[in-house]
């Protein structure tokens, strides 16, 4: 029988005796716990419980799942992460506490713990399901991508809005973007463009596509599984096959896209959008004109240097980003026109591309002020016996 071993704070930790006593998350997260953890045998299950924000993830919220992901590390061989509500997996951070801070040190202690949750996502002992039924956006797609396995359902929406507010794409986006197909992340990180259901399944940001209805049955397989080759055998019963139903939405496009966001610079991505003159290049330029151009160029080269990365790498060069962009750029603007005052007209400065300073945008890629830098565990020296 379920039975509740501990509460404190914002986590909720349970333990069930065995899978076949197991009670769907769905049904039971009513508290005010905004992660609960639920231990069942060698398995975990990590939930965000914050529906009415759309599961968007403050920086207690990540440090209790990254503290849940450490102790299980060692102890457990499978862990699931998922949500409460229908409408979002997690929409995100909390970047307007971020922004609405007097200084950098709330950026700097959320996107450090963010990071290093991210990090550990993706070199994670246990396997790691992610469920991203719902909207998947930002800080959300940092839980997810970086996972071995991702299961999107027909209300998965993906998207990396963060150019929109006056960042960049983060948690990792410089290093999974530009490892999908062609220039398809450049695209998705540079326009925001949202991906809805089994697209996210087919531009292989999920590795599964699972009908909402069938989530529940999934799970209690899957929490009654004992290899890795038998979760392999309960995801592929339960997944649509990748070319099943309609093409891919951008299927049409693609040729467009590796073309135009294929230029070397976004001048010329611009450029090559004009040249085009087709109705999809005139409305892809017309997003793009919404975006901050300092985020489009930083947002650019982050990717062109991701792709050579590792993640711990890329991450290291998007804390340096994610702190500079804290201390002095658009992002607090951004924030305030599309989230505070949602008036949807930010005042970028500069407020073209051809005004952006090159010399500026080599310093959000350099050394912080403090000489800080993101640091992971494995990073520090041993102690000596």
């Amino acid at each position: 029988m379920l039975r509740i071993a501990a509460r404190t704070g914002g986590l909720a930790v349970r333990r069930v005796a065995s899978p076949s006593t197991f009670h769907f998350q769905r049904a039971m997260a009513t508290g005010d716990s905004l992660v609960l953890t639920e231990e069942v045998g060698s398995k975990g299950v990590i939930t965000l419980n914050r529906p009415k924000a759309l599961n968007a993830i403050n920086l207690d919220m990540v440090r209790q799942i990254y503290g849940a992901m450490k102790q299980w590390e060692t102890g457990k061989n499978l862990v699931i992460v998922k949500s409460v509500g229908e409408k979002a997996f997690c929409a995100g951070g909390d970047v307007r506490a971020i922004t609405e801070s007097s200084d950098a040190e709330l950026a700097k202690q959320f996107f450090s713990t963010e990071y290093r949750m991210n990090a550990l996502i993706g070199g994670y002992r246990p396997i790691y399901i992610a469920v991203i039924d719902g909207i998947t956006m930002g800080g959300g797609v940092g839980l997810s991508v970086h996972g071995k396995y991702r299961i999107a359902t027909e209300r998965t929406m993906f998207a990396m809005p963060e150019t929109a507010i006056g960042l960049f794409p983060d948690v990792g986006g410089g290093y999974f973007l530009p490892r999908l197909q062609g220039k398809l992340g450049l695209y998705l990180g540079l326009t925001g463009y949202r991906l809805k259901g089994r697209d996210v399944y087919k531009a292989g940001v999920a590795t599964h596509y699972v009908e909402s209805k069938n989530l529940q049955a999934l799970e209690q397989q899957l929490l009654a599984t004992t290899s890795a080759s038998e979760v392999e055998d309960v995801l592929a019963r339960f997944s649509e096959k990748r070319e099943a139903g309609l093409e891919f939405v951008l299927e049409k496009h693609l040729k467009q896209i590796d073309d135009c966001f294929g230029a070397p610079t976004v001048d010329d991505i611009f450029a090559r959008l004009e040249k085009d003159g087709s109705e999809w290049a005139h409305s892809t330029l017309k997003l793009l004109h919404k975006m901050s151009p300092t985020s489009l160029v930083v947002t650019q080269k982050q990717l062109e240097l991701g792709a050579k990365m590792d993640l711990k790498t890329c991450l290291r060069m998007e804390y340096r980003l994610a702190v500079h962009h804290a201390i002095d750029s658009d992002f607090k603007e951004g924030v305030r026109a599309l989230l505070v005052d949602r008036d949807q007209t930010p005042r970028w400065n500069p407020d073209s591309l051809s005004k952006v300073d090159p010399g500026r945008i080599e310093k959000f890629f350099g050394p912080l002020p403090d000489g800080s830098e993101l640091k992971f565990e494995d990073d520090e020296p041993k102690a000596s016996l």
